[in-house]
């Protein structure tokens, strides 16, 4: 089920508007890009998200990958 959703512009970009009329269906150029932004900004938040839990690892010592990567060598 679909909603309405409506919002106010400027009457010289609604003049503008009207010269593509039967060129463009403006409602569906709307919903593309409303769902793209939608998108684009669910995407930023999960970045926000991943960055926040890469700043709680804990940093290992300096060092400390090359010591366990010597002793698994070391160990065959």
């Amino acid at each position: 089920m679909s909603v309405i959703v409506s919002f106010r512009i400027p009457r010289e970009l609604k003049k503008k508007m009207d010269r593509f009329k039967g060129t463009i269906n403006w409602s569906e150029e709307l919903r593309k890009f409303i769902e793209k932004r939608i998108e684009e900004l669910e995407q930023q938040k999960v970045i926000e998200e991943l960055e926040e839990t890469i700043k709680r690892i804990p940093l290992i010592p300096k060092g400390i990958a090359t010591r366990y990567i010597r002793e698994d060598r070391d160990s065959y």
